[in-house]
C-alpha cells in the first residue's frame, strides 16, 4: 500500500485564522484618484464607512528638484521653482529669490519689489480661486466651479500681459524683475478688483448658507491648536485654528511692512472655518493691490539691483559697453559665485510657509538646497485627522487642506 506524502503547509495553515475579528477593510484611496488632486496614495482602512486608520504614501511624482538644484547655476534652477506649486509659481520664484538675494546681501529697488508684490497678491488671489472651485467641484457644487474659473481667467490674463506666461511665470529675477507693467495694466487691474469684489458676494451668496454645503464642511476635519502644532501647520489651515500666525506680519518681508491688511482667522478649527479664512484673505489681497498701485506710479524706474559682480547689466548698457557685455556673458556661461554662507528665508505662500535653505560654498552651484514645503505637513496631517471621519469626508478634507504635491515630490 503507497504511502501518503506528509502535507508540510498544514502546520502553516493552522495557525492562521481567516475571520477577521475587527471587521475591517484596507482600500487604496488613488493615486489615481481624480479626487486626490494629485499623485498620492492614500491607504485607508474602514470600518464599515468609518475611517479607522489612514497612512499618506506619496513620492509618484518625485522629479529630485532639490538636487537638481545642486547641479544647476542659481539663475538656471529658477524657472525649476515654477514646477512646484505649479498654481502659484510665482510664489516659489520669489522665495527661492529672496534666499539668494540674501546670500548675497544685496538689496532690490523699490519700484521692483512693488511689482514683485503685486505679482504675489494677484497669484495669491488666482491661488485662492483655483482652490475654492475645486473644492466646491468636489463636494458637489458645480456652478461655483465654472463662475471661479471665469474670474480666474481674467486674473491670468493680467500677468500674460506683464510676462507673456499663465501658468509657469518665471517673472521674478535674482535681484528684482525683468520688465516695467506695461502701459495700462494698472487701470486694468482695478477694473479686475471692482469686479471680484462683487463676485466673491456671488460666492458667498451660493455657499456660506447652502445648507448642504454647511453639513458637508461644519464640524468636519477639526484642527485643534495643538495639532496644527504638533505636525508643523502653517498657511489658512493653522489660521482656521484660532492661531494668527502669518509671516508677512510676524517676520516681514519686502514691501509688506508698509502695507495695511488684517490676518483673518476662525475659531472653530473646521472644514468651515477654513473656508471662510480663504474668502477673506481674498478680500485682504484687494486691499493690498490698492495700495499698491499709488505706491507703484510715485516710484522710480529702476528694476534690477546694482551689484556687477552677482548681477548682469541694464540691456541698454550690455549692448553699448564693452564691460557689461563681458561680465554678463561670464554670469550667464558660469554662473555667480555667492560667499560662503548659509540662509534660510520663509515667506507666505498662499498654502503656508514656504521656505528655501541655501548652504554656499563660494561656487556657482549651491552645495545645499532644500526646501520646507507646506503641503508636506498638511499630507501627514492627514494621518491623525482622518480617523474618526467617514469616507465622504476624506474628499472634502484633500481638497480643503489645499495641497498640491508638485511641492511635496520635490
Amino acid at each position: 500500500m503507497q504511502q501518503q506524502a506528509p502535507n508540510r503547509l498544514k502546520p502553516f495553515f493552522e495557525n492562521i485564522n481567516f475571520e477577521r475579528e475587527d471587521n475591517t477593510m484596507v482600500v487604496n484611496f488613488g493615486p489615481q484618484h481624480p479626487s486626490a488632486h494629485g499623485q498620492m496614495r492614500l491607504i485607508l482602512e474602514l470600518k464599515g464607512e468609518e475611517v479607522v486608520k489612514a497612512r499618506p504614501d506619496i513620492g509618484y511624482l518625485h522629479r529630485g528638484m532639490e538636487k537638481m538644484a545642486e547641479n544647476m547655476i542659481y539663475n538656471e534652477f529658477l524657472p525649476t521653482t515654477d514646477r512646484m506649486d505649479y498654481i502659484a509659481a510665482t510664489s516659489n520664484n520669489y522665495g527661492f529669490a529672496l534666499a539668494v538675494e540674501k546670500l548675497l546681501d544685496i538689496e532690490v529697488p523699490r519700484r521692483a519689489e512693488i511689482i514683485r508684490t503685486m505679482l504675489l497678491e494677484l497669484n495669491r488671489i488666482v491661488s485662492h480661486i483655483f482652490w475654492l472651485a475645486t473644492h466646491a467641484l468636489d463636494v458637489g457644487a458645480m456652478s461655483v466651479f465654472l463662475y471661479t474659473f471665469r474670474e480666474r481667467e481674467f486674473a491670468l490674463d493680467l500677468i500674460e500681459d506683464y510676462c507673456g506666461a499663465r501658468l509657469t511665470h518665471s517673472a521674478v529675477r535674482i535681484g528684482g524683475v525683468p520688465l516695467d507693467l506695461p502701459a495700462s495694466w494698472c487701470e486694468n487691474l482695478e477694473k479686475y478688483l471692482q469686479v471680484l469684489e462683487k463676485e466673491l458676494e456671488n460666492y458667498e451668496g451660493l455657499l456660506t448658507e447652502n445648507r448642504i454645503w454647511r453639513m458637508r464642511l461644519e464640524n468636519v476635519g477639526v484642527i485643534s491648536p495643538e495639532l496644527a502644532k504638533s505636525w508643523g501647520v502653517t498657511g489658512i489651515a493653522l489660521r482656521g485654528s484660532g492661531i494668527k500666525w502669518d509671516l508677512r506680519k510676524e517676520m516681514p518681508y519686502g514691501i509688506y511692512p508698509e502695507l495695511d491688511f488684517d490676518v483673518p482667522i476662525a475659531t472653530t478649527g473646521d472644514a468651515y472655518g477654513r473656508y471662510k479664512c480663504y474668502l477673506q484673505e481674498m478680500r485682504e489681497s484687494i486691499k493690498i493691490l490698492r495700495q499698491l498701485i499709488p505706491m507703484y506710479k510715485d516710484s522710480k524706474l529702476e528694476l534690477m539691483a546694482h551689484a556687477p559682480e552677482y548681477i548682469s547689466a541694464p540691456k541698454e548698457q550690455i549692448m553699448t559697453q564693452n564691460y557689461s557685455l563681458m561680465q554678463h556673458f561670464v554670469l550667464v556661461t558660469q554662473g555667480m559665485r555667492p560667499p560662503k554662507g548659509e540662509v534660510y528665508v520663509a515667506t507666505e505662500a498662499p498654502k503656508g510657509e514656504l521656505g528655501f535653505m541655501i548652504v554656499s560654498d563660494g561656487t556657482p552651484y549651491s552645495y545645499k538646497l532644500k526646501v520646507r514645503a507646506p503641503s508636506f505637513f498638511h499630507t501627514g496631517l492627514l494621518e491623525d485627522l482622518l480617523p474618526g471621519c467617514q469616507l465622504a469626508d476624506v474628499v472634502t478634507l484633500i481638497g480643503n487642506l489645499n495641497m498640491v504635491f508638485g511641492e511635496i515630490d520635490r
